[in-house]
């Protein structure tokens, strides 16, 4: 377990673009989680996009000019952590090589990337968090998303968390690591690909049995509850970081499929 740097780790909770036009509310559980951590937290005013669009899309010099802002936005912290294992994915992983012809800015990427963690692998891995004190009683299902599972390794650290919820039994797909079928850029560009892909993922989530369906990113969430949606499935859809922090009562599923997402 990486030990944080301090008592209490001033942490900047970058908020993704998802959650700040769609669903504010995981950046509130979010904060919710990481204060019951132990931790300090800010949301910098001068954060955007991490640039991920542009760079799937070959525009190196819009996500370049993104990074930069990030470069600045996210200094003199000790973490920065993200509710989204494909924008902490961009951040860590890739941002550095669009540096590579500047040697401090790189050197500047590199310092952001090696702070830079997915909520729940902060929690768990970092902070070594177990205090959930929520309760749902729902069976639940949850979905690896791409990013967070390849690139970031996050698979046992949310259901780590998630066997802490009083109530909440977690029941699993036959193949939760295969993606949605959203891919950013990728549902664009082949819609006819991702639309199969996205109904072979409803078709599992739904012989689980489950009445809610988690994951922690935003964009296969808005995907896969669409596709719910449109099958006539009454399967909720929310966030991971919403149950962990108890916010089910506050805030509708993500398209409103089933009101709370539970079993009474």
């Amino acid at each position: 377990m990486t030990q944080p740097s301090s008592a209490r780790p001033r942490v900047a909770l970058f908020v993704t673009c998802l959650a700040d036009m769609y669903r504010p509310s995981v950046g509130f559980a979010a904060i919710k989680l990481l204060e019951a951590a132990g931790c300090t937290v800010e949301v910098p005013r001068a954060q955007t996009c991490c640039g991920q669009p542009a760079y799937n899309s070959g525009d190196r010099a819009t996500a370049r000019a993104l990074a930069e802002g990030l470069l600045t936005a996210f200094a003199g912290y000790d973490y920065v952590v993200v509710p989204s294992g494909s924008c902490a994915g961009m951040l860590r992983k890739h941002m550095p090589e669009l540096f590579d012809q500047d040697p401090d800015l790189r050197s500047r990427a590199e310092a952001l990337a090696a702070k830079t963690w997915e909520l729940t692998g902060f929690l768990v891995d970092v902070m070594g968090f177990a205090g959930i004190e929520s309760s749902l009683n729902v069976r639940a299902t949850y979905h690896d998303s791409c990013a967070g599972l390849r690139e970031l390794g996050v698979k046992t650290q949310p259901r780590a968390l998630l066997g802490k919820v009083a109530g909440l039994e977690l029941v699993e797909m036959s193949e939760p690591e295969i993606c949605c079928g959203f891919g950013g850029t990728f549902c664009v560009k082949y819609p006819d690909i991702s639309a199969r892909m996205t109904g072979d993922k409803t078709t599992d989530i739904a012989a689980t049995g489950a009445d809610l369906v988690l994951a922690g990113d935003l964009g296969c969430l808005l995907n896969m509850a669409g596709k719910l949606s449109r099958e006539g499935k009454p399967i909720a859809v929310r966030h991971v970081a919403e149950v962990l922090a108890g916010m089910t009562g506050d805030v509708a599923p993500i398209g409103a499929v089933a009101p709370g997402g539970g079993r009474g």
